[in-house]
Formats: C-alpha cells, structure tokens, sequence
C-alpha cells in the first residue's frame, strides 16, 4: 500500500492492539477513571484514563480531553461516573466551573452556578450533548453545586445525587451536603439537606460506596472531607450514619487532601481511596485497604507501586469495567495517535489549518504552524473505518462540517457533532497517491477547497473538482 494511507493502516493497526490488550485482561476487566487536570485553558474539562489493576493507569485520547463542555459556564470539574444497576447505561455528573475564565474563587463559592453538567452514555464511548441540571436553584441563596456524586439506593428505587452547596443557614453561611432523587438524571425532587457538620465547620467532597457482603459490618461508606477525610459507614443510603475515624490516623488530614475516592478492586475483598495532595500540588495518592470498618486499616501505597499516567489528575471518580467495556474504551480512545498535517494535492504548497475556529482552509507558510496540525484519530461516530480530526493546539476540538462549511470545534459528545466530524479516508479521487475524505453524515459529499476555503461538496468528474478533493497526510 501506498505511503500515503499510512494513517489509515496505524489506526486500525491500534484498534486491533486495544481489542489483543482487553483480551489479554480477560479475567480482570479493568478501570476507568473520569478526570479534570486543573485551572488551564483545557484542564477543566473531561479526560479518561484506564487500567488493568486499579495502580497503573494509562491515560485515553493522546492525554487530551476526551469530552468538552459546551453549556454553562464551559468548563467541568470534580467529575464521578455512574452505571445503571442493569448496566445498560452510564452518567457522568460534573460541576459547572471554569476558574480557568478569571472569575476567582470567591465568587465560585457565592455567586457561582448552581447547575450540574450531565453527559448520558449507552457504552461509555459515545455520548449525549451535555445538559444542565439545577439541582441547588431552589436553596435559598444557593451559591454553588460542587462535587457531584450518585449512587442507586434500592430502598428509594431511585439515584440519590449528592452534592455541596454554600449557603447561608441557620446563621452560618458555609458548606454543607445537599441531595435530591432521580430515576433519569432529567427530572430532580427538591432538594434537601443530606450532612452538616457542628458550628462553623464546613463539609465538601463526600463520596458513598456499597460495600458487597457488608466487610466491615456496614453496607455502605462514606468518605467526606470535613477537616479530616472522615469516614463513617452505614446500613442505609438515606440512614443514620457511624464514624469510623479518619485519615490522621495514617497521617494524612483535610489540610492535606481533599477530593476522596472510593472504589473496589475487581474480584478481591479490597478498596481503594485516592485523595487528591492539593496542598503540596502532587496529584493522587492511593490508599488500599480490606477492611471498611476500619480506618486504621487503610495503608498508603509505597512509591513505585503505582503509576497515575502522563496528565495531571485532579478530583473524579473510578468506575469498576467489564472486559467488554475496557475494551470498547481501548479501541476507541487508546493508543498513541502522530502528529500529522494535510497537505493539499493541487497547490502542495498549503496545507489545511484552522484560524479564529470559525474558518478553516488551505494556506501556505501556516503561522502559527500548530494551527495546521492534527491528530487523525478513531472516527468519533464509527470507529471502523472512519476518521476524525484532532486539533493539535486546541486540545478537544475536531474539524467539523457544518452547513457545508468547515470549523473547529470543541467535540461535547453529542451524535450530531460526531457524525458531521467523521470521514471515511479513501484512495484520493484526483491521485490515487493521496487520499479524500468522504463524510459519514452526507456520504456522497467530501472535504475539499474551494478559493482556499475548506468545504464539504458533492464532486463530480471533472478534474478540478477531484483534485480540490485530494490530499497528502504528511509530517
């Protein structure tokens, strides 16, 4: 085959090394971990990362946000994942929160949204658009929603979501836990009060974890950061709650850490409890432990036992996988993607690049030369055979058609944008050398330029045409 489907070849070559991996795991499944990175321009926003044994993790998506958000205030974090009890769908709840945009952290906590951001799944690849949830509008004076989290509680028969809220009450304006119920992460009951702590002493960052077999004595535990990372177990979701103790006692305290998270390990009687060293700025820690009902219990993983991948990983939630769902994350979002350009087969001196998102075209002497850079990724809507376009300086943003016309776009899940940013990579209709690229949502149109400018067009015989339609994937 010709050098010029090289890219082509790479990727099915790393779809078929993820499916060989899943299988190599077949009796551990593995782990998703759901992410933001930090105050960056990209780093509140959604990334993955997986494992095979809940230590070493492997980030998804090149280290870029897999997800972005588009509603609210267009920027995520404190993200948790959550699996319908028959497995049949999945939500990722977030706050809605963009330090990154200037607004500082004062008005974050009393002016802030109170909003969550809600992305819905049927196979942990592809996603709904992202909704808005305002689960904290109706507490009066409500200055935030932080830290989502959800948990199925069959005594309801419904999810309880719980959160942090600032607000004043009862004299003291300070955080507390909030929830509410749903059975569709659409509609919400009003909501209520769920945990407070005595005087002035605020309370963030809870996260709730089923225990099977009740190890420990509790059916459920609950980690909370309150000073300390308390922990306290229970027999009822929406019960009456016991202390276990907390993190001091392995020498770690609230103003250490923060943003705990519970998981069990696949196939063992064992936990784990990440919290993010916000303090000193050094990401995750992982704690293990085996018995829930006790905190001096908990032992801090040794250096060199774990390994948190590339990125940065700031507060989200572990979700426990099946081989089969580890497997379609790895096929995918795995892997390595190059750095590639697209250089324009009649005119080889311009190249395809983005400029001001809203206009994209074929320029030479591209400045800044990243704005012509893409990653040349798994088809977003079908990742059999079909390509999508990664921007390289905009970190979650795709070259999509809309109306014809081509822009870059931050990608925010929906099938919509999916489709009209996949393309079939085929033998380039005015050089078999090259390639064009047909797309999946109008399957009789194709990328080419036209004066310059990017555009999706339905291409007949002649020969110009065709050529506009040709490309080289280049370094």
């Amino acid at each position: 085959m010709k050098k010029i489907h090289k890219s082509v070849r790479a990727l099915f070559a790393a779809a078929t090394l993820a499916m060989s991996f899943a299988g190599a795991q077949a009796q551990s499944g593995g782990y998703l971990l759901v992410h933001f990175t930090g105050e960056s321009e990209s780093g509140e926003q959604t990334y993955m990362a997986v494992s095979t044994d809940g230590m070493h993790w492997t980030d998804l998506n090149n280290s870029q946000p897999v997800l972005r958000s588009t509603v609210g205030e267009k920027g995520v974090r404190d993200h948790s994942i959550v699996r319908s009890p028959d497995g049949s769908k999945y939500w990722i709840l977030a706050t809605d929160l963009r330090i990154a945009s200037g607004k500082g952290w004062g008005t974050a906590m009393h002016q802030g949204s109170t909003n969550l951001v809600i992305w819905e799944s049927s196979d942990l690849v592809h996603w709904s658009a992202p909704r808005l949830a305002n689960v904290a509008g109706a507490i009066p004076n409500a200055g935030c929603a932080w830290a989502p989290e959800a948990i199925w509680d069959p005594e309801s028969n419904a999810y309880i979501v719980y959160w942090t809220t600032i607000s004043p009450r009862d004299g003291k304006d300070k955080p507390r836990i909030y929830y509410a119920k749903t059975t569709d992460f659409v509609t919400f009951t009003p909501p209520q009060l769920y945990i407070e702590r005595p005087g002035d002493q605020p309370i963030i960052d809870t996260q709730i974890i089923e225990v099977a077999g009740s190890v420990g004595g509790y059916k459920y535990v609950r980690a909370s950061g309150d000073g300390q990372i308390t922990l306290e177990g229970s027999q009822s979701i929406l019960g009456a709650w016991t202390t276990i103790g907390d993190l001091s006692q392995v020498g770690l305290t609230g103003q250490m850490v923060e943003g705990p998270i519970l998981f069990k390990f696949n196939g063992e009687a064992r936990w784990g409890l990440w919290v993010d060293q916000y303090a000193s700025g050094r990401g995750y820690l992982p704690l293990t432990s085996v018995n829930m009902g006790s905190a001096d219990n908990w032992k801090i993983a040794p250096e060199g036992s774990y390994h948190l991948g590339a990125s940065h990983k700031r507060h989200g939630g572990i979700l426990p996988l099946s081989d089969a769902e580890l497997s379609r994350l790895q096929a995918q979002w795995g892997g390595t993607t190059p750095i590639t350009r697209l250089q324009s087969s009649n005119f080889p001196d311009r190249y395809v690049r983005h400029a001001n998102f809203t206009s994209v075209r074929i320029d030479a002497n591209v400045s800044p030369e990243d704005d012509a850079k893409f990653r040349i990724v798994k088809g977003l809507a079908d990742n059999a055979g079909y390509v999508s376009f990664a921007s390289v300086n905009q970190p979650g943003y795709y070259l999509r058609q809309k109306n014809s016309a081509f822009e870059l776009a931050p990608y925010d899940g929906s099938p919509e944008f999916a489709a009209d940013a996949t393309f079939a990579e085929v033998l380039g209709l005015g050089d078999t050398t090259g390639s064009s690229f047909k797309s999946y949502s109008r399957p009789d149109y194709y990328m080419r330029h036209y004066a310059y400018q990017l555009r999706l067009d339905p291409i007949g015989d002649d020969a110009v045409s065709r050529s506009d339609a040709t490309f080289r994937v280049t370094d």
